[in-house]
């Protein structure tokens, strides 16, 4: 079998475009990926296109053989492009053999992975809103909600605005009691002086977690904050390389990481670091603010994980037509994502549905913009 060719198509989701690879091979399988990046959609898609020479005309079942050659290829280099051809790889090997990835990684641990709602909270920095928000998650069934009550904060925070945040922090936390863990998102805006007094403020409302409080690839700085404050704190989305990952668990106070597959290198990267975190007693958690087409692939991967702790979702919280460009989007029941069964990643791209939704330049959340959390920074 060998790759022949490769299509990408981005979808206009109103605060990310979406990245969408599918590798077309001679034998008519077809693999699909992601290699989203946020605020950087053309520059991803260019760079699919950009790799051909590497991977046209290889065999895409040779899947750690195609990732050396584009690592090589690119002088030990990785990007999001590389991960989405990663994973669409390993969608056709399991197409080629009738058989789920997870069965590819040698089987699933758990036929449902917990998961935590983000993206619930657009809308006013009110906390009342927040509060009747966080209420209707839960009666959807989650058991763990995210958010980020800092608005547009950057390295200090206003005395008011602290008082305000954490006027948000207690509302959720009083609307959906004491049973439900709240995660705190810190969208690394925090000098560390200013997270310590956030983190050590936010002890009282019990938070899962303080997530990356200061600039995440500071790992120095994220360990200094971990020890001084007496909530959890957790980072990891921004790396690619494993060896970033190994120096934050060696810290010793950090036993949460958030790998991003499409940063971290696919569905094997996302593997190979669950295993230095399992090295040092840790969990991963996988950051996963993409399509639902990575809902899918993070499923498949950490039904076979032993130190998966939890999945970010944003699923239900998109917009209304983001599981119909698709089919296999996984099903949430109660706040668990049930673990998909079909051969690959058991996911089809409908191109007709795509189609409707065209890039736009106007696709991108800009976080410490006024309104961020209304999404208000998506306006034309």
């Amino acid at each position: 079998m060998k790759i022949i060719d490769v299509k990408t198509t981005v979808v206009g989701n109103p605060w990310k475009n979406w990245v969408f690879v599918q590798l077309l091979t001679d034998e008519g399988i077809v693999g699909i990926g992601e290699a989203t990046g946020g605020l950087s959609t053309k520059p991803n898609e260019a760079a699919v296109h950009e790799l051909k020479p590497l991977y046209l005309g290889q065999d895409p079942r040779d899947v750690h053989a195609l990732w050396d050659r584009m690592h090589k290829g690119l002088f030990l280099g990785q990007n999001a492009a590389m991960s989405g051809i990663e994973m669409a790889c390993w969608d056709i090997l399991g197409k080629a053999l009738a058989v789920p990835v997870w069965r590819l990684l040698g089987g699933r641990q758990r036929s449902r992975i917990r998961a935590y709602a983000n993206g619930w909270y657009q809308g006013p920095r009110d906390p009342k809103f927040f509060g009747e928000r966080a209420a209707a998650v839960v009666a959807m069934g989650y058991t763990a909600l995210k958010f980020d009550p800092f608005g547009t904060a950057y390295r200090f925070i206003e005395r008011d605005e602290l008082r305000r945040s954490l006027a948000l922090v207690g509302a959720v936390r009083a609307a959906v009691g004491e049973a439900v863990d709240i995660l705190i998102e810190g969208h690394d805006r925090f000098a560390v002086s200013t997270a310590i007094e956030v983190g050590r403020a936010l002890a009282e409302f019990q938070p899962m977690w303080f997530e990356t409080p200061v600039m995440s690839t500071e790992v120095e700085a994220l360990a200094e904050v971990a020890r001084a404050i007496p909530v959890r704190v957790v980072g990891g989305e921004r790396f690619e390389r494993k060896s970033d990952f190994a120096r934050l668990l060696a810290t010793g106070v950090i036993d949460v990481i958030q790998p991003e597959m499409v940063r971290c290198g696919g569905v094997s990267g996302l593997v190979k670091v669950a295993a230095l975190a399992e090295a040092h007693d840790a969990f991963i958690a996988p950051h996963n603010a993409q399509s639902p087409f990575l809902t899918v692939v993070n499923t498949h991967v950490g039904a076979t994980l032993p130190n998966l702790l939890i999945q970010e979702c944003f699923d239900d919280f998109l917009v209304p037509w983001s599981r119909e460009i698709m089919t296999g989007a996984v099903r949430l029941v109660n706040g668990y994502i049930e673990v998909p069964d079909g051969p690959g990643f058991g996911v089809t791209l409908d191109e007709a549905e795509m189609a409707k939704y065209p890039y736009a330049d106007r696709n991108f959340l800009r976080l410490f913009e006024a309104g961020w959390e209304r999404r208000e920074s998506s306006r034309p």
